[in-house]
């Protein structure tokens, strides 16, 4: 029995602290609830829904896509045919100029132009001008995040913009720069018409071209080696025929660890050459290509382009720092150093999660396959990753190595510059497939899927199986609501993530009072005692709860030393 008496005893001195305890627990504070804000629609109505039907335009068979925001099929049109070869009731349904695209003839008989000359501007994206406080000609890459770009982007005409009222850039004129299709062995002039205010140029990386041009000018794109930079106004006319076909890569060279990471970058791919072979020449905004070529369609269901590209907030910022050029140019050649950039926003074809959800997607449908080529347009590595698939990798820079170098892995990596062909399988084996269903993907370097360091967002993307869409080509996704990320409060960090994962949001924000609590201020010193403070002297020399412990703990262990020596504490009672 003497045995439970201690555990007793200091159970007895520690009940006076459970009222304490308690008085603690209580001072929690209760969870805020911040508003979410303004929710965007994920799918707005403003596009037409026919654009995601297959359809055929002046003779141009266009596939079927099921994205929110589809390509305008008379711009499809337009980049099959020619801007010189449409009608112009098709032409006038863009914005594109009309020598944007010049298609020449058939010179081998082989039943598609040999010939062609493509026309490429450069346009400032959520720039700055001294008629305005906020950025035009906008480019949202997620709700209320508008960094600066400069792209390439078709000849356009009429307004950079919306409309006068509007300052949302025109859909051609967008990041990342288009992707760009030739037939191998055709003859093609690829003009540069220098819209901007510095100085530019093209480079073609990758893609078979001569050292100069038959009237002896420079054709590489670098102004320390083969031709000066083209100026601001200026034009410049590459000219190429390239024997070998693959996914290439093309970017300006002038100053190029500042103009590559402004968006002066875009892939391009050269075609096998088949009979009948009308390439799309331009993909804007890449993602989906609707008008595969002869020798893609042989092997696939579909293709797509996937572009992945990083952004420097400081460096974007600067971009719009100032309206004359000289000043932009010393804050970006002489001021801003590359080596101590860090990428704040990582984008999937030139937006970042949710606004790749839009357009972005990978539509599968189960045993068929697609084609993916991807370019990695970072300035560090990069480590795709298909959730529910294992891709295999079939061309490393446009090379086809043989089936001995094909390799079906989870996650692809890819140092800066590189481009990879995947062929994505729906068979449902366990080893091409998992089966259908919504599968995220992404680049497996963990800060590639934040955006300006907040999560879930950067280049994160869907593979949705068809049977997984809706009609306005939304998936029907079975977890958290997505409505957060359709806010800018979101991204301004000021909704917290898991704030409405249950009822009593247990998880959102401590609530933070508006008046702050009474701070403890130490008793001054006792005074000697005065016949007028014995009330005071007698509470001074009350003893303090700490005391009382203590004293209680000393006459409890007392007593149970005396419980221990009864008999004999007895014995000598009893003599």
């Amino acid at each position: 029995m003497h045995k439970k008496v201690l555990p007793i005893l200091c159970g007895a001195m520690l009940l006076p602290m459970s009222s304490l305890v308690t008085a603690a627990t209580n001072k929690l504070p209760a969870s805020s609830s911040v508003k979410m804000g303004a929710v965007e629609e994920v799918c707005s109505d403003f596009v037409d829904p026919k654009w995601r039907d297959a359809q055929v335009i002046d003779g141009v068979e266009i596939q079927e896509s099921r994205m929110c925001n589809p390509d305008n099929p008379a711009d499809i049109a337009a980049f099959v045919k020619g801007t010189n070869n449409i009608s112009m009731a098709t032409l006038m349904q863009t914005q594109l100029a009309a020598d944007a695209i010049t298609v020449g003839n058939d010179m081998d008989g082989d039943g598609d132009p040999d010939h062609y000359i493509i026309k490429l501007e450069i346009a400032e994206l959520n720039g700055h001008s001294p008629d305005m406080r906020e950025p035009t000609t906008t480019f949202d890459i997620a709700p209320g995040i508008q960094p600066t770009f400069w792209v390439f982007a078709p000849k356009t005409r009429d307004m950079s913009t919306l409309s006068l009222y509007e300052p949302i850039a025109n859909p051609l004129l967008r990041a990342p720069s288009p992707v760009i299709r030739v037939e191998q062995g055709d003859i093609v002039w690829l003009v540069l018409e220098n819209s901007h205010y510095l100085p530019h140029s093209i480079h073609l990386h990758g893609i078979d071209h001569p050292f100069m041009d038959h009237s002896g000018e420079g054709n590489d794109g670098v102004g320390q080696t083969s031709s000066m930079d083209v100026m601001p106004g200026s034009s410049k006319t590459y000219v190429i025929k390239p024997r070998q076909p693959g996914t290439m890569y093309y970017h300006c060279h002038v100053q190029p660890h500042v103009h590559i990471p402004m968006g002066l970058q875009g892939i391009f791919v050269v075609e096998e050459n088949r009979p009948n072979n009308w390439v799309q020449v331009f993909n804007v905004g890449a993602g989906q290509v609707r008008h595969p070529s002869v020798a893609v369609k042989e092997k696939y269901d579909y293709e797509y382009d996937m572009h992945y590209q990083s952004a420097d907030k400081e460096l974007h910022l600067m971009a719009r720092s100032a309206n004359d050029p000289r000043l932009i140019g010393k804050r970006l050649n002489l001021e801003y150093d590359i080596t101590d950039s860090t990428p704040d926003y990582f984008m999937l074809n030139g937006r970042s999660f949710p606004y790749t959800l839009r357009e972005s997607l990978i539509i599968m449908e189960e045993n068929k396959k697609a084609k993916i080529r991807i370019l990695n347009g970072h300035e560090e590595a990069f480590a795709m990753h298909i959730h529910g698939h294992k891709p295999m990798a079939t061309h490393y820079d446009g090379v086809d190595n043989g089936p001995s170098s094909y390799i079906k892995r989870d996650v692809h990596g890819m140092v800066p510059a590189q481009r990879l062909d995947l062929e994505l399988s729906g068979v449902d084996d366990g080893l091409n497939s998992f089966g259908q269903g919504v599968w995220m993907f992404h680049d497996h370097v963990e800060k590639s899927f934040t955006t300006d360091g907040i999560g879930e967002g950067g280049d994160i993307s869907l593979v949705v199986y068809k049977n997984f869409l809706n009609e306005k080509g939304i998936p029907e996704v079975h977890g958290m609501s997505l409505a957060p990320y359709f806010t800018k409060e979101f991204w301004q960090r000021k909704y917290p993530a898991w704030q409405d994962y249950d009822a009593w949001k247990s998880l959102g924000l401590p609530e933070i009072k508006a008046t702050k609590e009474k701070a403890f201020v130490p008793a001054a010193p006792a005074a000697k005692p005065t016949a007028a403070g014995t009330d005071t002297q007698a509470a001074a020399n009350k003893s303090s709860f700490i005391g009382q412990l203590l004293y209680g703990f000393a006459l409890g262990l007392l007593g149970y030393v005396a419980y221990l020596k009864r008999e004999k504490i007895k014995g000598l009672f009893g003599k």
